[in-house]
Parts: C-alpha cells; sequence; structure tokens
C-alpha cells in the first residue's frame, strides 16, 4: 500500500476523492458522538463533568497516535530520502500539536473538580508536556532551517529521539503513583466503564480517527503542490 502512494502522482490522484469521504465521515460521527455524549446520564462520583472524557481521552490517544505517525514518516523520509514522507511528517506535526494541546486543556478543566487542582506534576500530565513540547520542537526545527532537505533530515531525528517518551505516557500510570486511573478500555477481562459510556467515547474516538485523516491528507496535498511551485518558479528563475 505504501509502495503505490509513494508515487505523488497516484497519492494526490487517491487523496483527491479520498479526503472529501474521511470528512464526511468525521462530522458525521462528531454530530452522533456529541449527541451520545450530552445525553449520557451524570456519573455518581463527578456528576456532569464525565463527559469532558469524551473530548479529553480521543485527544490524548491522537496525541499519541499522531506522533507515532509523524515518527513512522520520518523514519522512512530519512532512511529512504523520500520526499513524499517528509511532507507527510512535516504536515502531522502541527495536527499532533493541537490534540495534545487539547488532552492538555481538557485534562485540567476535567482535573479542578475531580482531583482539586488545575495541575499536578505526574508522569502522565508530564510525559504530555513533553510529547507537547517535542511537536514544538519539531515544527520549530523545521521552520528554523531553509533548506527543506537539511530541515527534513535534523527535524526526523527529533522525531525519533522523542518516541521514546510514547512508552512513558502509556505506561506511566502502571510505573509510577499517579492521579490518573490505570486502563479502563482495554484490559484483561473487558472494559471497565458501562455501554452508556463507552458507546459515545468509542464513537468519538473514531470521529477524531477521521477527523486527523481528512486533515492529514489536506495538508500533505497542500506540502506538494507548494513544493511543486516552489520547483516551478527556481526552474523559470534559471531560465
Amino acid at each position: 500500500m505504501f509502495g503505490f502512494l509513494a508515487n505523488p502522482a497516484r497519492f494526490m490522484a487517491v487523496s483527491r476523492w479520498l479526503t472529501p469521504i474521511l470528512g464526511a465521515l468525521a462530522a458525521l460521527l462528531l454530530t452522533i458522538g456529541l449527541v451520545l455524549s450530552f445525553s449520557a446520564p451524570d456519573d455518581y462520583q463527578q456528576f456532569a463533568t464525565v463527559r469532558i472524557m469524551f473530548i479529553h481521552v480521543p485527544a490524548a490517544f491522537m496525541a499519541s497516535l499522531v506522533y507515532v505517525c509523524v515518527a513512522g514518516a520520518s523514519l522512512i523520509g530519512l532512511v529512504f530520502r523520500h520526499s513524499l514522507a517528509d511532507a507527510a511528517a512535516k504536515a502531522a506535526a502541527p495536527l499532533g500539536a493541537a490534540f495534545t494541546a487539547l488532552a492538555l486543556a481538557t485534562g485540567s478543566l476535567w482535573g479542578k473538580p475531580t482531583w482539586g487542582t488545575w495541575w499536578q506534576w505526574d508522569a502522565r500530565m508530564t510525559s504530555v508536556l513533553v510529547l507537547f513540547l517535542l511537536y514544538l520542537g519539531y515544527m520549530a526545527l523545521h521552520a528554523a532551517i531553509d533548506d527543506e532537505q537539511k530541515a527534513a533530515r535534523a527535524a526526523a531525528i527529533l522525531a525519533l529521539v522523542g518516541v521514546i517518551n510514547l512508552p512513558i505516557v502509556k505506561f506511566s500510570v502502571d510505573w509510577w503513583n499517579t492521579l490518573h486511573q490505570g486502563e479502563s478500555l482495554f484490559r484483561k477481562g473487558g472494559p471497565a466503564m458501562p455501554p452508556v459510556y463507552l458507546w459515545p467515547l468509542g464513537v468519538m474516538s473514531f470521529a477524531y480517527l477521521f477527523l486527523f485523516g481528512a486533515l492529514w491528507l489536506v495538508r500533505i496535498r497542500t506540502e506538494v503542490w507548494k513544493r511543486r511551485a516552489n520547483t516551478a518558479a527556481l526552474k523559470a528563475a534559471y531560465r
């Protein structure tokens, strides 16, 4: 599949029709997810604030998933010197930063009434903050170097080094004592939450996933067009 889409012309052809499909699915699932989220009953301990979960948890999941995409595309670009992979990594980073910022903001809003504090430097919160800083560092490094190829290589190395933070984000609640609870979804014996909360959470998670897919394709296409325009301008300048 990657070999097929690695060709820029084929990628542009496929993404032209795939992008609106993913966007439509994201809009539909977001609508359904929000309706299910607001119709879910109050929790007996957290009351109405439990609904923040339907925004926060998918955002936190996407924060790590998008970084995997950035690192994976960076590795392909670094090893095979593939410009489309570099463009994919560069295009994904701002989206990952946005999801991470949303996770941090909604986590803070959820934490105040639940834990009595807006912020606590526990392992999960700190590692997610580090993830956000990695995204910012990746984007800043890309912007600081004028040569596109050198910028892609330098940013790719940073992205790959930052992968070490992903297991810390995932397993921090198991390795250290944190305010966050343990795994509630993907655990032995099945999810710990009732279906009335599980369904809206699942729908919102897929909505976020499709939204990222649509926006990622739009950003990659924009990057490809921009690079084509720059190449055409350089050729015209040397004629």
